[in-house]
């Protein structure tokens, strides 16, 4: 923990790449003002979600909390099933990416000009604010929008694939001394993470000599291999830190906080 910390400390102190990924539950369980926080102070450089993160984050900006009781109401056929959450965030892809963005500033441009009372909750909202690009990446049939009529496919992959390129330009940071950070993405993130560092590469880009490492409750073999080992071999370093992140986050940021 403190090697990860000492060298986001060292990152930020050469304006070098400090790429945060997260799964949607380090939203879900209330560490959008650790990450605001980080955001502020310039430690995050890039931030990369799920479809899932989205959700979660706008729910927050909305009413001010998030969740539903998945088992009682798939049992019914209502889980997923709110029409606010669908909508708002469909539209605001599908008027986004039609004016030429991408996913993650496409939701902030709608929690920015919305009258949404609890905004100061959003983790994308702080970050667009603050210049720091929210990439999202979306796996189709995944996240409850996608059961909704307003749901647009082409669109949402349009926007996802532009995402996808700003994340391969700003890997370029992360060489000589960047630091990647994966909490709780299984799959679709460090799935992401290794194709967008392999174009970058085959770009002419020099990407290595940079710190890379993942955060989890338990051992998953994706990122093992596509986020610690893989893309540091012979060059850099990797670390694998087990843990719930409603404790681990905190400890991490509050670590590099008082280095820096």
């Amino acid at each position: 923990m403190r090697a990860v910390a000492t060298a986001i400390v060292s990152a930020r102190k050469k304006k070098k790449a400090v790429i945060f990924m997260g799964g949607a539950h380090v939203i879900k369980c209330g560490l959008n003002p650790v990450l605001i926080e980080l955001v502020k102070r310039k430690i995050i450089s890039c931030i990369c979600l799920n479809g899932a993160g989205i959700i979660h984050d706008f729910e927050l900006a909305f009413q001010g909390r998030t969740s539903e009781d998945v088992a009682a109401n798939l049992k019914t056929g209502k889980f997923g099933m709110g029409r606010e959450t669908a909508e708002m965030i469909n539209r605001a892809v599908s008027q986004g990416v039609g004016r030429g963005l991408g996913l993650g500033e496409s939701v902030f441009q709608m929690i920015s000009a919305g009258d949404l009372p609890h905004k100061k909750l959003s983790l994308i909202y702080h970050a667009c604010k603050n210049n720091v690009p929210v990439c999202v990446f979306v796996g189709i049939g995944t996240d409850i929008i996608h059961q909704h009529p307003s749901f647009d496919a082409a669109l949402t992959a349009e926007g996802s694939l532009r995402d996808f390129y700003t994340l391969t330009e700003k890997i370029k940071g992360l060489n000589a001394g960047g630091v990647l950070l994966n909490f709780g993405s299984a799959v679709i993130l460090p799935e992401v993470f290794l194709k967008a560092l392999n174009l970058s590469r085959n770009l002419g880009n020099p990407v290595k000599d940079f710190t890379a490492a993942n955060f989890d409750m338990i051992y998953h073999y994706r990122p093992a291999q596509n986020v610690v080992s893989r893309p540091v071999a012979g060059a850099g370093q990797g670390f694998y830190i087990i843990g719930h992140h409603e404790i681990m986050l905190p400890l991490l940021a509050q670590a590099v906080i008082e280095e820096l």
